[in-house]
């Protein structure tokens, strides 16, 4: 099963690492209803080492894949932006699977793993074909696209052949890192596609839309089909003021808070430089600060809304064409 990803950019926030780096609120006092809270939910995967064994590679692979709901929206593994309060809010808004968060590349450069791997094939191969031999557990990989074709066509063959169950296809090459400037290749993705895509993988497009995979999408992403398209009677400041609603019961860092809500509320930023900046001048943050933030932007007079398909417009047009036909 191959996944694509799909993927935007966004500005860093400024960073103020002291103050940051603390916890949202006090881990003590969620501990006990976080554990309850996961204790209480089956796993959804039960005791692979008893379903998995004997069985084909590829019923052992659906299998897996039916335990787990046969998800086809995920959320991407992300450095310090899929945590838990970040995953769950997606999950609500669609989202069927989600990664917990990777290092970054100047980390993986240095440990030599990750798509540095890539100059080493062999031993990526070797790497998969063990895993697959031991674990009762499918193999999943994410990888990155090489700057020929066919070098990635053959690169996602070995995979396969070594016992991938689960590809994801990331499509920039391992030097691709400014998306400003280098955009996914879709004509790679499609070749990778045609040998089976079930799924999408996205990551930075969730930044700044938690609710893509509900529908929901951003005005950049409608221009030129608005006519298509229908307020969704949601926007991103809904989405942070539940996003920090998470993070008070399920406490993260600071810094992982502020890079959020720059992101999801970057189109709102625009209009009410202002606010932007009071929040930049903000060294320690506090749930009580950002919840009023919000409540500046929306008394501001000033909305960005998400937008939906228009279905009934849709509809319409189905029966315009059928008449004339």
């Amino acid at each position: 099963m191959a996944l694509t990803q799909t993927q935007t950019t966004h500005s860093d926030p400024p960073q103020n690492a002291d103050s940051d780096d603390f916890l949202s609120s006090n881990p003590q006092l969620n501990q006990e209803e976080h554990c309850s809270s996961l204790e209480e939910k089956p796993s959804s995967i039960g005791s692979p080492g008893k379903y998995l064994s004997g069985v084909s590679r590829f019923e052992r692979e659906w299998d897996h894949w039916t335990k787990l709901g046969q998800p086809k929206y995920f959320v991407a593994p992300m450095v310090d932006h899929s945590e838990l309060p970040f995953r769950m809010l997606c999950r609500k808004y669609g989202a069927e699977a989600a990664y917990t968060p990777i290092c970054p590349q100047r980390v993986a450069s240095r440990g030599y793993y990750g798509a540095f791997l890539m100059d080493n094939l062999p031993l990526v191969k070797s790497l998969v074909e063990k895993l697959a031999s031991s674990l009762n557990v499918p193999v999943s990989c994410k990888i990155r696209v090489f700057p020929k074709l066919e070098d990635t066509l053959k690169y996602v063959k070995m995979l396969e052949d070594a016992g991938c169950s689960l590809l994801a296809v990331h499509g920039r090459t391992r030097d691709e890192k400014d998306g400003r400037k280098f955009r996914a290749d879709w004509n790679v993705i499609k070749a990778v596609k045609k040998r089976g895509s079930d799924g999408v993988l996205s990551a930075e497009t969730l930044l700044e839309n938690p609710a893509l995979f509900a529908g929901f999408r951003t005005a950049a992403w409608v221009a030129g089909n608005e006519k298509d398209y229908v307020d969704g009677k949601l926007d991103q400041t809904d989405l942070v003021v539940e996003y920090l609603k998470l993070c008070e019961k399920y406490p993260v860092p600071w810094r992982m808070i502020r890079s959020h809500v720059y992101t999801m509320l970057r189109d709102w930023f625009r209009l009410a430089p202002q606010v932007r900046e009071d929040l930049n001048a903000q060294s320690r943050l506090t749930f009580e600060f950002l919840y009023r933030l919000v409540d500046r932007l929306r008394e501001s007079g000033v909305r960005v809304p998400l937008y939906q398909k228009d279905n009934s417009a849709a509809r319409e047009n189905e029966v315009n064409i059928t008449s004339f036909e």
